[in-house]
């Protein structure tokens, strides 16, 4: 391992942390943002949801498996949640330096280096996460052997448009044909679908499905600002006067708040883990759930025809909706949950089930 590279990570605040580099040689600029899961760092450098974030994984063993080949399964990677990974940098305790598991292709700093993606290690990460749940999600720079570059803040850009697949593309040859809108969908969750009977139609985030035939509309997760998905919202807008079933995930769940017509705001520094519990609104049942988001739902804002579904236990805050008389729901935890609890994997079931009950089965 050469760390003869100077690296610092600098906050908006003016804090200045110095560490050691095992990724890429490159000054970058982004978000800083943090995730406390135990496990999960190859799943979670290739989820769409964390363009232009800075990532900082505030578990100290990271490196110890590597990282997986590129097998494929279903004409998706098989253990990655994209085709890339999407973190602009990424900040760690400790970096171990050997690593082992049965599937284990390359070390995690050499996946680093190939993407050009900066690591730095030797931070103390628990302090950093307490700066950044003080103070809220902050703009920072990754800078190297003293690069200088400019603040990037991701909300300003339209981040799904550089995630979403630019062309339709079909997965599978099931019974029922679910439109996919990838606003920079997880892998995991086209392969949850696949395994309940369906072909999964894969469509750019602005494209207009109403030309398509379906059984069943999904929203996936992605990342930035939702009101950014003008086209998205509209066109969704438009799916809710008909009754075809559907299901949103993450930032879908903010979609079709949008489209409903209600509002959604940023949170101070996000729901990012393998451990927020949630409780199914009108039940006392709970769940731990897999989470990656920035931005909520309000609440107070929810037409008369939806209602809320899921409600976050530690603040209160939307973690899903419903309409009262349509097969629409949504959640903003990730029940495919990759990696993470399984526990709200069923929430798939409900969803064919409703496409089942449309077709008359």
């Amino acid at each position: 391992m050469n760390n003869s590279a100077e690296i610092k990570l600098v906050l908006e605040d003016g804090t200045e942390i110095n560490g050691k580099s095992f990724g890429y040689e490159g000054s970058v600029s982004g978000e800083v943002v943090f995730n406390t899961a135990m496990t999960g760092y190859p799943e979670s450098l290739t989820d769409p949801s964390y363009k232009g974030e800075i990532l900082v994984l505030t578990y100290p063993l990271i490196g110890n498996y590597g990282v997986p080949g590129n097998e494929m399964l279903d004409n998706l990677l098989q253990f990655f949640e994209s085709h890339t990974i999407h973190i602009s940098a990424l900040v760690i305790s400790d970096y171990s330096f050997e690593y082992s598991h049965w599937n284990a292709k390359k070390s995690l700093s050499d996946w680093l280096k190939e993407n050009k993606i900066p690591g730095i290690y030797g931070v103390d990460t628990r302090s950093l996460t307490k700066i950044l749940r003080e103070k809220g999600t902050m703009l920072g720079r990754v800078i190297v052997n003293n690069q200088d570059v400019p603040w990037y803040r991701p909300d300003d850009d339209h981040l799904v448009a550089q995630v979403s697949t630019p062309t339709k593309e079909i997965y599978g040859n099931g019974k029922y044909r679910i439109v996919l809108i990838d606003c920079g969908v997880k892998y995991n969750i086209i392969r949850c679908l696949l395994s309940r009977d369906t072909t999964v139609v894969r469509v750019p985030h602005d494209y207009d499905f109403s030309q398509e035939q379906y059984d069943g509309l999904f929203i996936s997760n992605g990342p930035g600002d939702p009101k950014k998905c003008e086209a998205t919202i509209k066109n969704l807008a438009k799916a809710f006067e008909q009754d075809i079933p559907i299901m949103g995930i993450c930032l879908g769940n903010q979609l079709m708040a949008l489209a409903s017509g209600a509002n959604t705001y940023k949170l101070k520094y996000g729901h990012r883990s393998h451990n927020q519990p949630v409780l199914q609104v009108g039940t006392k049942k709970s769940y731990i759930t897999s989470q990656n988001h920035g931005f909520a739902i309000d609440n107070s804002t929810l037409s008369s025809d939806w209602e809320p579904y899921f409600v976050n236990l530690n603040d209160d805050t939307n973690e899903g909706m419903r309409h009262k008389t349509k097969p629409f729901f949504s959640t903003q935890f990730h029940p495919e949950a990759s990696s993470g609890p399984t526990d709200t994997e069923f929430l798939f079931d409900d969803f064919i089930a409703a496409v089942k009950k449309y077709k008359g089965e």
